[in-house]
């Protein structure tokens, strides 16, 4: 696993490095040599924040956790970053490093439960074109967090959502 480190507002110490690459290298197992992983540490308030992004074969995993202490923000992510993995290991065996659920893999993560998703509800609607400022409107509008709108410029299939911090995100889709 690659690991590139960035910091916004502050340094990284070559213990905390060493840190970083102990702690996920426990995540290596799941995951082949050409998978890259992005740290970025940033200090908010006298909060450290740990954000860790790991690109394996099409699939994304991500954390981020803001803590006094910027190796307990680390274990945090970390710790969820497995979870999310472990979690979901029927969908994902097919997708990551053969035999990283060999018996024995979850030793460390007692009473994480391997759970099915089930769609319990298909909604179809329009996709009216309009910009995402307009698409905003309509969201907050309907009282959702997200909303699905064809871009007016690009034509493109866009989604608008409301973040954690109140503010707004877009996804826009790569290519074409």
């Amino acid at each position: 696993m690659t690991i590139t480190m960035s910091a916004k507002g502050t340094s990284i110490k070559d213990s905390f490095r060493s840190s970083v690459e102990k702690k996920l290298a426990k995540l290596g197992r799941f995951f082949d040599d050409d998978t890259a992983a992005h740290v970025t540490v940033s200090t908010e308030g006298g909060r450290e924040k740990v954000e860790v992004t790991i690109k394996s074969g099409g699939l994304n995993f991500r954390s981020e956790r803001t803590t006094a202490d910027r190796l307990d923000s680390l274990d945090a992510v970390v710790d969820v970053l497995s979870r999310q993995i472990i979690k979901n290991k029927g969908k994902l065996e097919k997708r990551l490093r053969q035999n990283a659920f060999a018996p024995g893999y979850d030793a460390d993560f007692v009473g994480v439960e391997n759970t099915s998703y089930e769609i319990v509800k298909t909604k179809r609607f329009p996709l009216r074109p309009m910009t995402a400022e307009e698409a905003i409107l309509q969201m907050n509008l309907v009282g959702h967090s997200f909303f699905v709108f064809r871009d007016s410029e690009s034509g493109l299939t866009c989604v608008v959502y409301r973040r954690d911090n109140g503010d707004y995100g877009l996804l826009e889709p790569e290519g074409n």
